[in-house]
């Protein structure tokens, strides 16, 4: 098994861009990860972009990201109104918004959806990571639903015990308005990353999962 150490080669304070349709995607999807790359670059620079959330919901994203956030040096935390299911039909408005963060942030690594989700709002936010970060490493990461659209994913990032329960604990306390949902409880989480884990034969015994669009291999007279 290969493993690839994340922005081996970025600078000392590399750019993370994470991308979330709703309040709780991005902790969802790569939670987890989030506390690996704080703990590894304490002084990245993180931009958590979250494009639909209402007032009560937008409390509760800003809550949660600062929980993921906490050892962080260098956070920003945008949350945006777009009106939830409907990203489709907005598609021109979310396209300025993308070219206006084009213009704020050039990351190194960037979150988004999967581009095969099929809840709309997720499929277009990935779509339009795509078209705005072209040239840029992009990992799509994964939020399970009654859609039943998971599958294999062949990018993992492991996590242990601790790192598992931290992202739990943070989901759970953080989002009350989505614990009368059936799928929003430990089970769920610690499930899918628990069969990542075995997927990958993760030391820690749990992982997350991410897709890589386009992946370049590089060597050490590409460096200038």
């Amino acid at each position: 098994m290969l493993l690839l150490p994340i922005l081996q080669n970025a600078a000392p304070e590399p750019t993370v861009l994470l991308l979330g349709a709703h309040s709780d995607d991005i902790e969802i999807g790569c939670g987890g990860t989030v506390l690996r790359l704080v703990e590894s670059w304490p002084r990245a620079r993180f931009h958590w972009v979250v494009f639909s959330a209402d007032e009560d919901r937008e409390v509760e994203a800003r809550s949660s990201a600062a929980g993921f956030l906490e050892n962080a040096s260098n956070t920003t935390v945008e949350v945006l109104r777009f009106r939830e299911s409907y990203f489709p039909s907005v598609h021109d408005q979310l396209k300025d918004e993308f070219e206006r963060l084009k213009g704020r942030v050039d990351p190194d690594l960037v979150f988004t959806h999967r581009l095969d989700d099929r809840h709309q709002d997720h499929r277009t936010i990935s779509e339009l990571t795509h078209n705005t970060y072209r040239d840029h490493f992009v990992l799509e990461y994964e939020i399970p639903k009654f859609d039943g659209d998971l599958g294999r994913t062949p990018v993992y990032v492991p996590l242990d015990s601790a790192q598992m329960d931290t992202k739990v604990n943070l989901l759970m306390e953080n989002f009350a308005s989505q614990r009368d949902r059936s799928w929003f409880d430990p089970d769920t989480f610690r499930g899918l990353a628990r069969i990542r884990g075995v997927e990958c034969n993760a030391p820690g015994r749990f992982a997350e999962g991410f897709h890589g669009r386009t992946v370049v291999m590089g060597f050490a007279d590409d460096v200038d």
